[in-house]
């Protein structure tokens, strides 16, 4: 079994998705990140250098979401990915894209992709 840092529930405004009001006014959207790593070093030196900062995943992924827009949550979820594997020293990366105000008839709590990616 592998350590994980897990960042659950940060929440942005982002102007993502497929039709034009989406992008015009934007909405909420909810992203959850899991990386894994071993944090066994951070653990036993108390050393930051050790470990990933997850407040600098939060400020890249609040720079994702509330960034240029994209039409998929898909797409959104995959530069999040690409870009924690390229910046941060971790195994593998799970990221959640939730959309709790997607734009379709009907009550739900959201719509969501979630991807894992690999280094």
């Amino acid at each position: 079994m592998m350590d994980r840092i897990i960042l659950k529930g940060m929440q942005f405004y982002g102007r993502h998705g497929v039709l034009p009001a989406e992008q015009e006014l934007g909405q909420r959207f909810e992203v959850d990140v899991e990386m894994t790593l071993n944090l066994r070093p951070a653990g036993r030196t108390d050393d930051l250098e050790k470990t990933v900062s997850y407040a600098d995943v939060y400020r890249l992924t609040e720079e994702i979401v509330t960034g240029p827009p994209c039409r998929l949550i898909e797409a959104v979820a995959e530069k999040i990915a690409t870009a924690v594997l390229e910046r941060f020293a971790v195994q593998d990366v799970i990221v959640r894209v939730q959309k709790p105000g997607a734009p379709l008839p009907g009550r739900f709590d959201y719509m969501a992709v979630q991807i894992e990616r690999r280094r």
